[in-house]
């Protein structure tokens, strides 16, 4: 049986619809899925919205209607967003399923009965937009004498009877976590920034409020709903069926990686393991903080009309040219910007013009002059030769050891510079001229041309799933052989050739983009 891996996105609170920025995540986590399924891995992905809590609460009653109604539409919008960026998940879950309060009372008595919940009374400031409490020390000035969160959202002044989780019993625990396992939390600035907050001391965290009733209800305990920030976190274990032991949580849990957004780190690389730990349960394999997406290096905010619906942006760029963009040019970990000019030049430059072009002329050169055969009889010159090891060192070697560490930017900036020495190597062969002047080297080209392709393709076939497998099926490369491990059948070539499968007249994979007139020809 393959190895197991099971990846996270953040489970994203659905009070508006998805941005840009959750596209962003998704996608990244799709790639890294569709990588280690590539791998030979058996995978698993789990997504899905964080319904409760007191923001849900209000936005309902602000539009003067029930809390479930608006998580149901609101997480309708979250669905619809993934399928139109082809994102392969293997679990959408919603807290408010019943199966996910019943793993999130699991938890909460695993906790309890380890004697780390009190009841006691809560005083102190709460940010209902973070969903988060904040000590008066990490509190900002805002207007006048008003105080804001460090993530500058208003506070508020807040007491109640409350439940208690001993976090404060988990600080040297948490240390030693961190220094014995480097990896983690990444990257080292998001590590770095966690070291400094637990280091500072921890206090005990309120994990329950009695203020609103839309919540995973405390287990003996009525009137109290948890701290939403518990249930959310226990999405990615009530997911695979927890705390069922003949589900898939005992095959898939641990998570390899929760990939989250840099802002709610402390959730994550603090509760989060101080919560497992308490109850006994394995700790996630790492946390990887990514950076925030900006428009023209400005954040999103609604104030400056400058949000975008990343499913407008996949219906207007098509979505593969989206996926390819926001890897290849943001460093990932990093903030990164972008803009409807910068989307086009590169997918214009890279998917278009280089592989696009090269895909397309390769093949329509083997359809017009060999009539669609393909041939593993030829003489292999040299160039030919090292131009393909070169290829396969890339995509079995450079590419994926890029790719596990999450550098996406760096492996495929290694894949499209092997799509550049395949340009150049067509330049230099023109087997064009080769035609009338020697049909044999001619052939040879092209047939060394037409694995170069494969190969590229399988590469960065996670990246942009859709074009590749539509590049491969002109191919007729079998779907079960578009793996990281068919690289390495040196007997795929032969047996194609030998087989009746003749190259077709080609279809374009890569349309070129335009930007409309009023966008004009700007810079990102």
């Amino acid at each position: 049986m393959s190895d197991p891996f099971y990846i996270t996105t953040a489970i994203s609170y659905p009070n508006g619809r998805p941005h840009i920025g959750h596209a962003y995540e998704a996608i990244a986590t799709d790639v890294m899925a569709r990588f280690q399924r590539a791998r030979g891995r058996d995978v698993r992905l789990t997504t899905g919205t964080d319904e409760h809590g007191l923001k849900m609460f209000q936005t309902a009653r602000d539009q003067g209607r029930a809390t479930i109604d608006l998580a149901n539409e609101m997480s309708g919008y979250f669905r619809e967003m993934y399928g139109k960026l082809n994102i392969s998940f293997d679990h959408f879950m919603r807290t408010s399923d019943p199966a996910h309060h019943a793993a999130s009372q699991a938890l909460w008595r695993a906790m309890e009965a380890n004697g780390d919940l009190y009841l006691d009374r809560y005083e102190g400031w709460y940010s209902v937009r973070d969903e988060a409490f904040y000590d008066e020390s990490e509190l900002v000035e805002g207007e006048g004498e008003s105080k804001l969160s460090p993530q500058g959202t208003p506070v508020e002044w807040t007491v109640e009877e409350s439940w208690f989780f001993r976090l404060s019993a988990y600080q040297d625990k948490l240390l030693a976590l961190y220094s014995d396992n480097p990896d983690f939390i990444r990257p080292d600035s998001r590590r770095n920034e966690v070291l400094r907050f637990v280091e500072g001391g921890l206090k005990d965290l309120s994990v329950s409020r009695t203020s609103f009733d839309w919540g995973v209800p405390v287990p003996g305990s009525p009137g109290h709903v948890m701290y939403v920030w518990v249930d959310a976190l226990t999405t990615y274990m009530s997911a695979l069926g927890y705390p069922d032991p003949d589900s898939e949580w005992s095959r898939f849990w641990p998570a390899d990686i929760h990939m989250i957004g840099k802002d709610i780190v402390r959730f994550h690389a603090v509760y989060w393991p101080a919560f497992l730990m308490s109850a006994g349960l394995p700790l996630p394999k790492q946390i990887f903080g990514h950076g925030f997406l900006l428009n023209r290096g400005e954040k999103m905010s609604k104030s400056l009309g400058n949000v975008v619906d990343p499913i407008e942006l996949a219906e207007r760029f098509g979505v593969d040219a989206l996926r390819y963009y926001l890897l290849r040019e943001v460093s990932f970990g990093q903030d990164g910007s972008y803009s409807a000019e910068a989307i086009v030049r590169t997918a214009n430059a890279d998917l278009a013009n280089s592989f696009g072009n090269l895909a397309q002329r390769s093949l329509s050169m083997i359809f017009k002059n060999l009539e669609g055969a393909l041939s593993s009889d030829y003489v292999a010159a040299p160039g030919d030769i090292a131009l393909l090891a070169d290829l396969e060192t890339m995509a079995t070697d450079r590419l994926p050891r890029e790719f596990e560490q999450l550098a996406f930017s760096v492996g495929i900036e290694d894949w499209i510079r092997a799509v550049f020495a395949c340009n150049q190597y067509v330049d230099a062969q023109a087997p064009w001229a080769l035609r009338k002047t020697d049909p044999e080297r001619m052939r040879a080209v092209l047939m060394t041309l037409f694995q170069a392709v494969r190969t590229l393709a399988i590469a960065i076939r996670p990246v942009v799933p859709a074009a590749a497998d539509a590049l491969l099926d002109q191919m007729g490369i079998a779907a079960d052989a578009r793996g990281f491990a068919a690289l390495a059948d040196k007997g795929w070539f032969p047996a194609l050739a030998a087989g009746d499968f003749a190259v077709g007249q080609p279809v374009p994979i890569f349309p070129r983009l335009e930007l409309p007139d009023e966008e004009g020809e700007g810079e990102a």
